[in-house]
């Protein structure tokens, strides 16, 4: 449709990419968010022939810079015969038509190189649903002035007060928008009350639940994998998960416990997406711990973990109990691994464990943690179950660990760990 975001990488090649920063800006974030966005920009398979970090007294209303600065952006996008200016910061759709008109190419911003690697993500119906209206909703404002060649074609024939047909066909179009964005809203629900459905039945079978959170491309899925022996898609790239994934694992205890990948974070992470899939991340809220999982290899590790903790308050799960996993720790030196690790941990209020989960270390460590994280929902005891309660011992056996049977004439002696729900309800039988 023609008010539909275009696939860029299949129109452009060369891209310089821009941040305009003020003078109150800290330079190392600044790079920081630059250099990420060099990583943004290369899994959209877009080249990029430079980057250029500018400082504006304060933000302006056209260019975000002054007439002078946006010149020489526009000149240094020539001398590098660019096709594609992306900037850093995001900017307003006035602000895209300004630059595409002084520059002559493609302007982007931040957010919508994020939603053009989403789009590219998106696998299941509820991923590409929930994309899809992130980008609508994008696009919607950016419509303005998009058939405006077609008045220049007609001319002013009409008189002063007729509507051109530019004016009629984005009349048009934001209709058809809104209609779109309503018929995702609906197929968006449906797919949520499934989604519902099937965490009442978790619910009702009283099993506990762990989110696993963090920065994209911390190693979320890689760690799940690990932990329950299953094969999550894990790639090496930027949002590689769009859709939750849940495993059940069993504890070193007994207990059975579901873990449940998340979409990975990022600094900047445009507010529509946050709410696009807010019922992906509804998993976060709900779950009973979080494990937020961060490279510790990098060197932005510390502003990775304040970020995930900035989204998750936005969703209501700031207050989750939470295990931060300090990955990647083999790519650490290992003359600088105890003092980094020491470094990232005295920031942190709650248990971290050390890990690669690359070189299966810490695993252990972790389901210990989860374990703790958990001690309150569970009971250790010994009881006397007559044989003819046999249906008691097959519960035992499927909702806790039972560590030992005796028999001692018609009854059953067992030791078991059990949820404290249960093992209040057959506390008759307790020795």
């Amino acid at each position: 449709m023609s008010f539909e975001i275009k696939e860029k990488p299949q129109l452009v090649e060369r891209a310089l990419l821009v941040a305009i920063g003020l003078p109150g800006d800290l330079r190392s974030e600044r790079i920081a968010l630059l250099t990420e966005l060099v990583d943004l920009v290369s899994n959209l398979g877009i080249g990029i022939v430079g980057t250029e970090l500018e400082y504006t007294r304060e933000l302006h209303a056209k260019f975000l810079c002054g007439q002078g600065k946006a010149e020489e952006i526009r000149q240094m996008a020539a001398d590098a015969d660019a096709d594609c200016l992306i900037f850093d910061n995001m900017i307003s759709p006035s602000q895209q038509r300004e630059w595409e008109r002084l520059t002559g190419i493609t302007v982007l911003d931040r957010e919508e190189v994020i939603l053009d690697i989403f789009a590219k993500r998106a696998r299941t119906k509820e991923a590409t649903l929930q994309v899809e209206l992130a980008r609508m909703q994008y696009a919607l404002p950016r419509m303005t002035g998009m058939w405006k060649h077609l008045d220049r074609q007609r001319g002013k024939s009409g008189g002063s007060t007729s509507r051109g047909e530019g004016e009629k066909q984005i009349e048009i179009d934001r209709r058809i928008a809104h209609e779109r964005i309503e018929v995702i809203r609906q197929e968006l629900k449906a797919v949520r009350k499934q989604r519902s459905t099937q965490r009442k039945e978790r619910e009702r079978q009283n099993i506990p639940t762990a989110a696993i959170v963090g920065y994209t491309n911390a190693g979320k899925s890689s760690l799940l994998n690990l932990l329950s022996g299953s094969e999550v898609l894990a790639q090496n790239i930027l949002f590689a998960t769009l859709d939750t994934t849940s495993r059940k694992v069993e504890l070193p205890d007994g207990q059975p416990l579901i873990m449940t990948d998340t979409v990975g974070f990022i600094r900047n992470l445009p507010h529509r997406l946050i709410e696009a899939f807010k019922s992906t991340l509804e998993e976060a809220r709900l779950a009973d711990f979080l494990i937020q999982v961060v490279d510790a290899s990098d060197c932005d590790a510390l502003e990775h973990y304040n970020t995930t903790c900035e989204v998750l308050d936005e969703l209501g799960a700031g207050d989750n109990p939470m295990v931060v996993v300090w990955n990647k720790t083999d790519l650490i030196p290992e003359e600088e691994r105890e003092l980094r690790i020491e470094e990232l941990s005295s920031v942190i209020d709650g248990p971290c464990i050390l890990m690669s989960v690359k070189e299966n270390i810490g695993a252990t460590e972790l389901y210990d943690s989860c374990v703790t994280m958990l001690a309150n929902r569970v009971d250790t005891a010994s009881y006397r179950i007559p044989l003819s309660e046999s249906r008691i011992i097959a519960i035992m056996h499927r909702d806790g660990k039972i560590l030992s049977t005796e028999y001692d004439g018609n009854d059953a002696i067992v030791e078991a760990i059990l949820p404290k729900e249960f093992s209040s309800r057959i506390d008759r039988f307790r020795i």
